[in-house]
């Protein structure tokens, strides 16, 4: 017995060893085997001595809060205030005050859509469609469908046809049981002024949908609205960059920081609006004028742009905005219709 405690010692000197003050004590680093030197490994940067206590665990979560919740009261009143001297520290560099914009857009997206949850409430005054009748009629389609494929067997061709809608059918089912579990009320929804008259076959098949069963489709387009708010990213960046055409001084992660730093201040006034349309707050048409001010003092710190400059490309760049917008909405109906 003791010949194999110590052959197994040979082999991991650490083995069965508890460490009461919860340190590791290891002389290479556990994330990728380099030798220690000095408080931190060289090669991947993690902490030379890993805590393995309950305690160490909490001061690891509080770190995490606090150390966010730092930097992004240094970054929320520049992001305000002044946009343009934020978006240029961080492209410069100066990264270590501030939260990062990729960062800060979802924590502000997550924000927005937990607000509209939370505040939404009643979405019409016509009652037309409960989430119930959605439910009701989405099962009974369900079952016309599982009995044509009973009297389908056979003509495999046809079989995957309705094995196709079956699954569709019990997605839908799927997303109105979310809908009604949220408690969100959608059943206040007046689809009589959809018109279905376009030439383009995914646009009239999207609405003929909306107006079967508006339920679901304001439960799909608020699902892929927050799932894929990033590419609202991609689609504007093309957009600024022909505010500097072929310019060596600008590149597209200049860009790029902008535009999601940007978008980050008109998440958090969506939120502003939400809260104070449902405290009635007067005065709220006046953050109409925000963006457009904002994107004035953005662009003229960002660029380093005189007024001027600065005017000009705000006028096109809130016209590109709403184009953005609507390229983003286009996306998101291809989504929810299909």
């Amino acid at each position: 017995m003791a010949g194999a405690l110590a052959a197994a010692r040979t082999v991991e000197p650490t083995a069965g060893d508890h460490r009461a003050d919860g340190h590791t004590h290891e002389s290479a680093c556990l994330n990728c085997a380099t030798p220690l030197v000095g408080s931190h490994c060289h090669a991947c940067g993690q902490a030379a001595h890993v805590h393995k206590t309950l305690g160490a665990f909490f001061h690891d979560l509080l770190h995490g809060v606090f150390h966010f919740e730092g930097k992004i009261w240094r970054t929320l009143p520049l992001l305000v205030t002044k946009p343009g001297k934020l978006t240029r520290e961080y492209i410069d560099g100066r990264r270590a005050s501030y939260v990062s914009p990729i960062a800060l857009f979802l924590f502000c997206v997550f924000a927005l859509f937990t607000t509209i949850n939370s505040l939404g409430g009643d979405i019409g005054a016509s009652v037309n469609t409960t989430v119930e009748q959605g439910l009701k009629q989405e099962r009974n389609d369900l079952a016309v469908l599982e009995a044509e494929r009973i009297a389908a067997r056979g003509d495999a061709a046809e079989l995957a046809k309705i094995d196709a809608a079956i699954a569709e059918t019990r997605k839908n089912i799927a997303g109105l049981e979310q809908v009604k579990a949220s408690g969100i009320n959608v059943g206040n929804i007046d689809t009589s002024g959809l018109e279905t008259a376009s030439d383009i076959g995914w646009i009239k098949e999207a609405v003929k949908k909306a107006k079967a069963n508006p339920s679901l489709a304001l439960y799909k387009v608020q699902n892929y609205s927050y799932k894929l708010s990033w590419a609202l990213i991609p689609i504007s960046v093309p957009f600024l960059w022909l505010l500097f055409p072929f310019s060596r001084r600008f590149g597209l992660y200049d860009h790029t920081v902008f535009v999601t730093y940007s978008l980050c201040f008109m998440t958090l006034l969506g939120i502003v609006a939400t809260v104070g349309g449902r405290l009635a707050l007067p005065g709220l048409p006046a953050l109409a004028f925000l963006p457009p001010l904002h994107m004035l003092l953005q662009l003229r710190g960002a660029y380093g742009l005189s007024w001027f400059g600065a005017w000009w490309r705000t006028w096109f760049l809130s016209l590109f905005a709403f184009v953005a917008m609507m390229l983003f909405a286009v996306v998101i109906l291809v989504e929810a219709g299909g």
